[in-house]
């Protein structure tokens, strides 16, 4: 076994490798870059090494430079992760050319994967089924337009290079067909430096059901059961699962032996995971599923395997890679229970799932039987630099009710601020009847978006516990002079005290009137609430008496930002300066303006142009994605302030409309 490795990734994935590390006696060595200089995964290792400037493709993705940081610390193998480097065979073979053991496949075979038109054909020659399509190199619109007509709409646009969504476009009919083939290939190019696609018949209603495959240096291959991951958005996975719900076990055995023959096709080793898609019109069938792609490393969703299995596959990968055996034959591999995983990330999905940036002034993940994957911490920083993940949750029961229940309420007792997020979203698909009954499907998401997406008004108790935290009410008395404790106190009676919030877009002016010490009433919509600070119990959490009840609530608050956190959700207030002027800057709706750092790709408008309200005027790219930011009202364009290619900041104006005529 190695005595020390390196890890050349970053955040959650490198904190999850290190701890199997550590509990094997291995020794860990991070790579780091500017922006994560203090982060987890860098604090957690043995040693860590400066691998470059913030953007990924100056550090994490510096071949050379990781190369160097293996040889100053003397790591013997190297660990990829998932993204960034872990599916480039140059890097494997950069790693091997200089001594060092690659704790992943070999390069041929993540070669065979890496581009899923040659995937496809390779995998019908090894008997493996595919979905119907074209998956040839032709890439001239008019001859991919006349392929994707005879398959018969609606058709799926994919990057033939990658994954993750990126360069990804269903298609309902020819008319959108030529847009969205140049959105696909531009994403696609600028994600993974190929912009060429294959087309493929949209399965009206399917299944993304995925099998962990694993191979040994000495012709072994196994499959670790399967996992569903068919809640997506964006093509982007949301919630995991394992094993699929209602899979019948002849489906399992085909589905397994196929993954398995994926993997012996291209002399696999490592970890892997063969990706198919099953047309479920009819429910799951053993002659209705086909092969979509490989990912030749490790998945985001791999513990819910570990969960149902019992075993590590990170201990697994670090074994093979040195050399030994599987640890176990494919008849000794036995499913336990259901688990499922859920993805928080720093996203409003509210906002088209728009990726949020900031610190996180709060952070408190449930505990308990609750298994946590992260890489970041209370007072860290979502930067724009990577991906904005926060942290996986994963649940374990005998059951799949019980494991969904157990998933809904570790939602509900999670409480992050500082970042927008999608954990009210998360809660609220786990009670949509269908996905709650085991019948999932990939469209799940998008038939429930407008409810899914609905952020509920908060209940008078949240409007009033907001305002008494803007004014400090809900913060810890340090002192104990009894005239410092009367708060609103005046010598003749109460006097009420006014705050101003906003909340979903409302301003709200609240009178509070102090009764006594810890005791507010509270006019909301001129319904009266009378209620009681009884304790604080540290970190923001307040016990409070509300009359008919009492329970723990929590708040944090950053400058005007401020969440309250009560009965399972989080309710967000802006506390405004009243004498900030710019807080009002872009109320009329004049402006477009930056919603997050990025890079400005192309700009539509025109100078003294005519548009309307929604047409789409700039698209910027950021976070890995591309955001189409539009009109704001009817009317001319004024000036405008950008340039393709131009890097902008969070708030920047990129255009404003001419002044509206009187």
């Amino acid at each position: 076994m190695f005595g020390k490795i390196l890890i050349a990734n970053r955040g959650e994935i490198a904190c999850r490798v290190i701890r199997t590390a550590r509990r094997l006696g291995i020794r860990s060595v991070a790579i780091y870059s500017d922006a994560d200089r203090a982060a987890l995964h860098v604090e957690s290792a043995d040693e860590a090494f400066h691998v470059g400037p913030s953007p990924a493709a100056e550090s994490y993705l510096a071949i050379e430079r990781i190369i160097e940081a293996c040889r100053s610390s003397g790591a013997q193998a190297v660990h990829p992760g998932y993204g960034f480097l872990s599916e480039n065979p140059a890097f494997v073979e950069a790693v091997e050319a200089a001594g060092l053991v690659f704790i992943g496949p070999p390069a041929s075979a993540i070669r065979a994967m890496g581009l899923k038109d040659a995937a496809k054909a390779l995998m019908e020659q090894a008997g493996v089924p595919v979905v119907p399509g074209y998956h040839g190199d032709e890439q001239d619109a008019e001859f991919l337009a006349g392929r994707a007509a005879a398959i018969g709409y609606p058709v799926l646009i994919k990057a033939r290079a990658g994954g993750g969504g990126k360069g990804m476009r269903r298609v309902e009919g020819p008319a959108a067909f030529r847009a969205a083939l140049d959105g696909a290939g531009r994403e696609a190019l600028a994600a993974f430096g190929d912009g060429a696609v294959l087309i493929e018949k949209y399965l009206a209603k399917s299944r993304h059901i995925e099998t962990q495959v694993f191979g040994d240096r000495h012709g072994n291959a196994v499959h670790l059961l399967e996992r569903d991951c068919s809640l997506q958005r964006r093509h982007q996975k949301v919630i995991e699962e394992a094993p699929a719900p209602g899979m019948p076990e002849e489906m399992r055995r085909e589905m397994g032996a196929a993954a398995v023959r994926a993997a012996q096709a291209i002399g696999y080793v490592g970890a892997g995971t063969v990706e198919f898609i099953a047309d479920v019109s009819e429910g799951l069938r053993p002659d209705r599923f086909y092969f979509m792609e490989m990912n030749t490393r490790l998945q985001v969703e791999h513990p819910v395997t570990e969960a149902i299995t019992g075993l590590d596959l990170v201990e697994w990968q670090l074994r093979v890679a040195a050399g030994e055996p599987l640890p176990l034959t494919q008849d000794e591999i036995t499913l336990s229970g259901h688990a499922f995983e859920a993805r928080v990330y720093a996203e409003n999905p509210a906002r088209g799932f728009l990726p949020s940036t900031g610190r996180l002034t709060r952070f408190d993940a449930p505990g308990g039987s609750m298994r946590v994957d992260s890489g970041v911490r209370q007072g860290d920083e979502v930067t724009p630099f990577y991906d904005p993940m926060i942290a996986k949750l994963i649940v374990h029961a005998p059951t799949r009710a019980e494991a969904l229940g157990r998933l809904s309420d570790a939602l509900a007792r999670c409480r992050i601020a500082g970042v927008a997020t999608n954990v009210g979203f998360l809660g609220r698909l786990c009670t949509e009847s269908n996905f709650a009954a085991g019948d999932v499907d990939t469209g799940i998401i998008d038939r429930g978006l407008p409810w899914l997406l609905q952020e509920p008004r908060p209940p008078a108790e949240a409007i009033a516990l907001a305002a008494l935290a803007a004014l400090g009410h809900l913060d810890p008395v340090e002192t104990c002079e009894p005239w410092e404790r009367l708060t609103g106190w005046r010598l003749w009676d109460a006097a009420p005290h006014f705050v101003m919030l906003e909340q979903g877009g409302e301003e709200l002016e609240i009178p509070i009137l102090p009764r006594g010490t810890g005791m507010f009433e509270v006019e909301i919509e001129e319904r009266r609430l009378r209620l009681s600070v009884l304790r604080h119990e540290g970190d923001g959490d307040v016990l409070v008496d509300f009359g008919p009840r009492i329970t723990t609530v929590a708040f944090t608050r950053r400058g005007e930002e401020l969440t309250i956190f009560m009965d399972g959700a989080a309710y967000g207030f802006t506390v405004p300066d009243p004498l900030d002027a710019a807080h009002h800057e872009h109320a009329a709706g004049d402006h477009v303006v930056a919603p997050m750092p990025g890079r400005i790709i192309s700009i539509s408008a025109m100078s003294g142009g005519r548009v309307a309200k929604g047409e789409a005027l700039i698209v910027m790219e950021a976070m890995k994605m591309e955001l189409t930011l539009t009109a704001p009202r009817d009317g001319a364009i004024g000036t405008i302030g950008v340039a393709v290619g131009d890097q902008v900041s969070e708030g920047a104006t990129l255009l404003s409309l001419a002044a509206k005529e009187v």
